[in-house]
């Protein structure tokens, strides 16, 4: 069965400084290195046709890692904004902590995980869902019908959004679903079902 891989980049800065990220292009730090240089180990056994990344630095650099690691550095690529992380907004830079004390937990809360909530200026998860989930049937897709292996290293929420098609997760429960950084998920697809099956490695 084709493998379907995808991996959220390694930490970055901003995520080391608790600050909301969205599609501010900042950089991956030393554990986020370390983390995306582990992911390439865990996928050492495997072989990729083909690789989607966002347009941004810290996922970019991300599958470069993995890429050197499993000895896969002339592998395709393909760069969409579409698989950008999740615009954020005025909420951009932001401290979550800060968020918490002027706007209160709920709130908070519903910004990062509630589907169609949008916070002010930027994407809710279901604006997301709407620009990666088409154009995951109309790029990716095709590759894994034609038998591929295809890895691909984006951001939390668009993988997030993601999951909800791999997986049949409903707008409620992707409220619960956090991806750690430079974790692999991998799944099986099978061709003839159109499903894809998670693999626990």
């Amino acid at each position: 069965m084709p493998l379907f891989v995808i991996v959220r980049h390694g930490q970055s800065q901003w995520n080391l400084e608790n600050r909301f990220t969205g599609n501010v292009d900042t950089p991956l730090t030393e554990l986020g290195r370390h983390e995306a240089l582990q992911a390439g180990t865990l996928l050492k056994p495997d072989h990729f046709t083909i690789g989607f990344t966002s347009v941004l630095q810290r996922a970019i650099e991300t599958m470069a890692i993995i890429l050197r690691e499993t000895g896969q550095t002339d592998l395709p690529l393909v760069r969409s904004a579409n698989l950008n992380e999740r615009m954020y907004g005025q909420l951009q830079g932001m401290n979550k902590e800060e968020v918490a004390a002027a706007y209160g937990a709920e709130q908070l809360f519903r910004w990062r995980r509630g589907y169609t909530d949008q916070p002010p200026g930027g994407e809710s998860l279901a604006d997301t869902y709407n620009r990666v989930v088409p154009y995951f049937e109309s790029a990716m897709l095709p590759h894994l019908q034609a038998g591929e292996d295809v890895l691909v290293v984006a951001h939390g929420n668009s993988l997030r959004a993601l999951l909800m098609r791999l997986e049949g997760i409903s707008p409620k429960g992707i409220e619960q679903v956090e991806l750690a950084t430079g974790v692999p998920r991998q799944y099986n697809f099978d061709v003839q079902s159109g499903t894809f099956s998670l693999l626990e490695k």
